[in-house]
């Protein structure tokens, strides 16, 4: 399957075992962007169903519907941050003729909209994580691991965006588009830290 193939089509159609073949498939779309925004996406279906599970919880519905939001917001983000980083290859294919300097004009506007991308998947980890820990520490204790495991899918993925964002930004060294996305991580991981306390 071509780049511009797996560009076009909507990942969230995919079944299960294709979408990771999608994954797998030689070239670099979909890759890291798409697999953070689905992991942050399943940390949100994980908190929903702890929450679900958890009748005596006052505040479950609460929980289960700024989980559904949070799916709503991430999905589209990984199909988005495929054709964002579709764009930056062909920013690199552009034809010399056009000259260095606009060819170098190009790919920054599109690194810089690459990098918007997995931040916005970072922020969303960031937010999945701080809800994962609160059901965590709140849910019924039989699917307490499943929020804890919610909280640390979510720190995964915050740390696999933020990496991303410094990746695309990596020309404009103390963008602050970096630094947010080092706060977002580290804001991800203290979240999985409390849902691991809830543990005990």
């Amino acid at each position: 399957m071509s780049d511009a193939r797996r560009g076009a089509f909507d990942l969230l159609d995919l079944r299960l075992r294709e979408f990771l073949d999608a994954i797998a498939a030689e070239g670099p779309i979909p890759a890291g962007g798409a697999a953070a925004a689905i992991a942050v996406a399943m940390a949100a279906s994980l908190t929903a169903m702890a929450a679900r599970t958890s009748p005596d919880w006052p505040e479950a519905g609460a929980t289960i519907a700024q989980a559904a939001a949070l799916r709503a917001r991430v999905e589209p983000l990984a199909l988005r941050d495929a054709e964002a980083y579709a764009e930056v290859l062909a920013a690199l294919r552009l034809p010399e003729e056009l000259g260095d300097d606009e060819r170098q004009a190009v790919l920054a506007g599109a690194l810089a909209r690459a990098a918007e991308l997995p931040l916005s998947i970072a922020e969303a980890a960031a937010d999945a994580a701080e809800l994962a820990s609160h059901a965590a520490e709140h849910c019924s204790d039989r699917v307490r691991g499943d929020a804890l495991a919610a909280a640390l899918l979510a720190e995964g993925a915050a740390a696999a965006a933020a990496r991303l964002v410094e990746i695309n930004l990596a020309a404009g060294a103390g963008d602050p588009r970096s630094t947010r996305a080092r706060a977002l991580c580290d804001a991800a991981s203290a979240s999985a830290r409390r849902a691991l306390s809830a543990i005990g």
